[in-house]
């Protein structure tokens, strides 16, 4: 039996710590201004701000476009998820439509609005096309597309990865058995994916609701949640109070969305062996999903083109002919240069940061005796529902007038916690499949438990290491709403960047930041990956 050492705890006790000061005690703060109102404690700021006819409006405005965006990207990430594992569509196409998916990943929501303008906007390429707006890009249509193309990546991502567990074996037995193609369809595709349909559709109606990104490019007169907290801490008049209660407001659907996941959880069950079987043609079957498959990668690419188009014009819609000068002008400009070094700074110090702090919160949870270490599990819950313009609003709160006010580090812890859930379930899923004895044969050889953690344990995690840096730096390179709050002057990074850029219609600038990041996020995933891929052959030979 594993015994609790020295070690461990000193271990814990900084990472508790740390969750405790940057996620905890914050957000109860933030909970605390909410009831305040000058000396007294009241609830009068909520009566006031449920009475506001403009808040309300934007909470529902919010509610409904959320609603519309996460079931059209529900059934879209169904479907393609559907193509890859249950269709003979050629296996390249199959390739191309995993990368073209997930793509925008690389970039800041608040630059989707942008590109959506100069796709179908009045001289958009689309327009200019086909001689008229297809219709009105700002307001409900353009948050709608945003918020699809915004959540499609990452519900496709969990519908791929459950849908690789599903037992093919038993769409053959359906149809040895003669069952309709419904019937087929319901009981070996839908029924095992019930839950993760379920996670999917929460989770893109979550990521929707609380985006500021996209609402601030193309939201125009269509009020939601996130600019209504935005104008109340950022506005001409600032209204602290105000700007806690519709925090407050803004966690009600996440919570909601858990006590759901909670039901849903039900439903999922395991195969006792997942058999990989050859699925039987279907030429019809195959020709509609690799159709499908090549219109949403080339509607992507399409859309996003534009930011590689508008650059290196002389000047778009009117001048097509080729130029650099715009991106030697972003080049030359010290400020916006500054501003890409600070957003690498962060990035960087960001994943490192978070591959210790989740690595160890992990390694002590499933590796270790030490008393309290399911608050771990409890922290990854709650970052996993507070949004990151709440999580960053409570920091304003309980960090202004500190010397960590505008500062790095306060970003980058911000980011650390807001991230924390998917890197801390990686490292602790790739921990439980580790053999659980290695700690105690290690120490009946003399070992200690930090010995046998850096000699064993370290060398079978590395990959699963750069999947969480990984991670990290994609996020910290493109979050907006997390951050929008703690920027500084000197700490401005480029998402937050863009931002202020729009307001002097600097689209050229914006489109070349934009491009500097999706270059940068690629050569990072693309050597992460090549060295995660490389190490996991080291282990199979």
């Amino acid at each position: 039996m594993l015994k609790t050492t020295k070690v461990m705890k000193l271990l814990f006790f900084p990472i508790i710590a740390f969750l405790l000061c940057f996620l905890i005690v914050p957000l109860l703060y933030m909970f605390w201004q909410s009831f305040k109102m000058g000396d007294t404690v009241t609830l009068q700021n909520y009566v006031e701000v449920l009475r506001n006819i403009e808040i309300r409006e934007a909470f529902m405005h919010s509610f409904a476009v959320s609603l519309v965006s996460a079931l059209i990207t529900t059934i879209f990430a169904f479907l393609l998820a559907y193509a890859v594992h249950f269709t003979r569509m050629h296996r390249s196409i199959k390739k191309i439509m995993q990368v073209g998916i997930t793509l925008p990943m690389l970039l800041p929501t608040i630059t989707y609005g942008f590109v959506l303008i100069y796709t179908f906007g009045n001289q958009g390429i689309v327009t200019r096309l086909l001689g008229q707006p297809l219709f009105t890009i700002y307001g409900f249509n353009g948050l709608v597309i945003g918020y699809i193309l915004y959540t499609l990546p990452v519900a496709f991502i969990l519908m791929q990865n459950s849908m690789q567990y599903i037992d093919k074996r038993f769409v053959l037995v359906s149809m040895l058995m003669h069952d309709s193609p419904p019937r087929r369809f319901y009981h070996t595709v839908f029924r095992p994916m019930i839950g993760t349909i379920g996670g999917a559709f929460i989770l893109s109606f979550i990521l929707s609701f609380t985006d500021f990104g996209i609402p601030a490019s193309v939201g125009g007169s269509y009020k939601v949640i996130a600019t209504e907290l935005y104008r109340a801490m950022l506005g001409s008049i600032v209204h602290f109070e105000r700007g806690a209660v519709i925090s407050v407001l803004m966690l009600l659907p996440a919570v909601l969305g858990v006590v759901i996941l909670t039901i849903l959880e039900r439903f999922n069950f395991q195969y006792k062996q997942v058999s990989d079987s050859e699925l039987i043609p279907a030429r019809g079957r195959d020709w509609f999903f690799t159709l499908l498959s090549l219109i949403s990668v080339v509607g992507i690419f399409i859309i996003f083109s534009t930011m590689f188009l508008v650059p290196f014009t002389k000047g778009y819609p009117y001048d097509f002919g080729l130029t650099l000068e715009h991106v030697q002008s972003v080049l030359a400009e010290k400020n916006l240069t500054q501003v890409y070094i600070n957003s690498l700074i962060v990035a960087f110090a960001t994943a490192l940061l978070g591959v210790v702090v989740t690595f160890i919160a992990a390694l002590l949870n499933v590796r270790t005796p030490v008393k309290g270490r399911k608050a771990f599990d409890m922290a990854s819950m709650i970052t996993n529902t507070v949004p990151g313009m709440v999580l960053g609003l409570s920091y304003l709160f309980f960090f202004n007038g500190s010397s960590l006010k505008g500062t790095f580090f306060i970003i980058i812890a911000c980011n650390v916690v807001h991230f924390f859930t998917t890197p801390y379930l990686m490292a602790k899923n790739s921990l439980l499949k580790m053999d659980p004895t290695w700690e105690v044969t290690a120490a009946l050889l003399q070992d200690s438990w930090l010995q046998t953690v850096i000699r064993i344990i370290l060398p079978n995690i590395r990959a699963t290491i750069y999947q969480i840096f990984s991670y990290y730096f994609l996020n910290a390179m493109v979050t907006v709403s997390g951050v929008i709050f703690l920027v500084s002057t000197k700490t401005m990074l480029v998402s937050t960047r863009i931002k202020e850029l729009q307001h002097f219609a600097k689209y050229t600038e914006i489109f070349v930041l934009s491009i500097f990041i999706l270059a940068t996020n690629l050569i990072v995933k693309l050597g992460c990956d090549y060295i995660t891929t490389h190490k996991k052959g080291e282990m199979k030979k």
